[in-house]
């Protein structure tokens, strides 16, 4: 594997995610990792970081212990910090340098910019440049503006990139770490998704054993890889428990658990709608609803799951991005959340965590479901929020509201699949307002709801565009929507990006 060390830059999670697009294995770990054992690294990469160099608490870790035995590549802030480590300047800029730049020379022969054409579009952001590099080592890039694009030192074992080949506009950074990973580390590139789950399964069974393993399923991407996965390594020991809290999607409750018995899961539908309305009555504040959403859940699945004898293991879907957020670059005093998707019960139970997809992206988690056989149906379902609709109903929430939102969101989904669209689209939401305006049906006049259609694109959430939807094709909805839910008399439709704003309301 390739490991990565992480000095806080907003570019880590694309430096793993590029390495696993070349099927090489890596992981992310705080700058100050230190692995048990080196046995299995075969190069390490040091992020960038918001940090400068030169700031008196900027991270310095001793990196002594693979200083020579790995080959090591230092990106934008992990370039200045070997300079600076090994005697070179590196000073502010003069102007800020960010955005797009071309390379107007590259060494020949170099093995890191093998097949990179001189003028290849570069990437940089970063306020400091290096000035000076240490004794004895090479130029072997740079820009029109910039002295130092890229650097080695002798023995071919360290390099430093001033740009950012993992980003986008980086237009050959791909190749750039296919020659590290491939030609200067040696890894393989056969990791792939078939590989994953024969990996995977034969753990889980060793790990296992004969144990009862208890899931929550969502009817969501992750937790039903996890559960099939599982279900593969083995079998009837895998006992899943999905809870209706009344706030799915219209008749998504019927649908997902006749998905999972045509993929011959052990499934136990629970219908606790009444509890979780009973729960959310009078609450109107977001963090509110979903802890109050949290709170019941815990005690579903709890009283759920104690029906089943001998569970020794609580099964999770969690991915690589959560396991990431819930550890801070500056230590487990920082952490950000926690990566446990069923918050307090594994203790209170007293079971043991088992996440199967722990260390995979979102993406690669769709490329294991189909190599695992799950439908498309499942794979390509948009994102949908863990509190469900109670989020997307602004304001208290209440049975009839949740009636005319899973209507609302229920014309407007099938209109995305039928037309087409769905595909496009990564997430589409129906979003019910505390607002109520006049309108005029036949000859009376109306005073009802309006509701908010939101349909966006994205790759993993972090930023967004409102997607441009025809415009006859709204008009479809809209009308489609006002002549058949009852309580709705106005439709309209967020054009707003994130940022600024967020993908849901609430």
């Amino acid at each position: 594997m390739i490991l990565i060390l992480d000095f806080g830059s907003q570019y880590t999670q694309l430096i793993a995610r590029k390495l696993r697009e070349l099927n090489v294995y890596c992981e992310i770990h705080p700058y100050h990792y230190r692995p048990e054992s080196t046995d299995q690294i075969k190069g390490i990469i040091l992020s960038g970081s918001p940090f400068s160099v030169r700031d008196a608490e900027a991270p310095k870790p001793d990196l002594l212990w693979c200083e020579g035995k790995f080959p090591l590549l230092g990106i934008c802030y992990g370039a200045q910090l070997i300079t600076v480590m090994n005697g070179g300047e590196v000073q502010p800029s003069n102007t800020r340098e960010y955005g797009r730049a071309n390379l107007s020379y590259v060494k020949p022969g170099e093995a890191l910019f093998h097949a990179i054409e001189e003028q290849s579009q570069v990437w940089m952001s970063h306020a400091d440049t290096i000035t000076r590099l240490p004794d004895n080592y090479h130029l072997i890039a740079r820009t029109n503006d910039i002295g130092v694009a890229a650097f080695k030192a002798p023995g071919d074992m360290v390099f430093g990139l001033q740009f950012h080949p993992e980003v986008y506009h980086s237009k050959q950074g791909q190749q750039l770490l296919q020659n590290f990973v491939a030609d200067i580390c040696g890894c393989t590139r056969d990791w792939t998704a078939a590989s994953f789950v024969d990996i995977t399964v034969e753990d889980l069974r060793k790990t296992l054993g004969k144990d009862k393993v208890v899931l929550g399923l969502s009817g969501g991407v992750d937790s039903s890889v996890a559960a099939t996965l599982l279900h593969q390594a083995i079998g009837t020991q895998l006992h899943c428990i999905f809870v209706d809290n009344g706030l799915l999607r219209k008749n998504e409750f019927e649908e997902v658990l006749l998905s999972y018995k045509d993929m011959g899961l052990n499934v136990r539908g629970v219908r606790a709608a009444d509890q979780f309305l009973e729960a959310l009555k009078g609450v109107s504040e977001p963090e509110a609803k979903r802890k109050a959403i949290g709170r019941v859940f815990i005690e579903v699945f709890e009283q759920e799951a104690k029906k089943i004898r001998d569970v020794h293991w609580l099964a999770q879907g969690t991915i690589y991005p959560d396991v990431i957020e819930s550890i801070s670059v500056k230590g487990p005093s920082m952490t950000i959340k926690s990566h446990h998707n069923v918050g307090g019960l594994p203790e209170k139970m007293n079971l043991k965590v088992v996440e199967p997809l722990n260390s995979l992206f979102k993406d690669e988690v769709r490329k294991v479901g189909r190599s695992l056989g799950i439908s498309d149906n499942i794979l390509g379902r948009h994102p949908f929020p863990g509190p469900g609709l109670a989020i997307r109903i602004l304001g208290d929430v209440t049975a009839e509201k949740v009636r005319i939102v899973q209507e609302v969101d229920h014309y407007f989904i099938q209109t995305l699949k039928s037309s087409g669209w769905y595909k496009d689209v990564w997430q589409a939401a129906a979003i019910l307002l505390p607002v109520q305006s006049v309108g005029v049906m036949g000859d009376e006049r109306t005073y009802e709801n309006a509701v908010v259609l939101r349909a966006v694109e994205s790759t993993d959430g972090m930023t967004a565009d409102w997607v441009h939807l025809p415009y006859e094709l709204l008009g479809r909805i809209s009308s489609d929507i006002i002549n058949n839910v009852k309580g709705v008399n106005r439709v309209v439709y967020d054009i707003s990006s994130k940022p600024p704003a967020t993908i849901e309301w609430e």
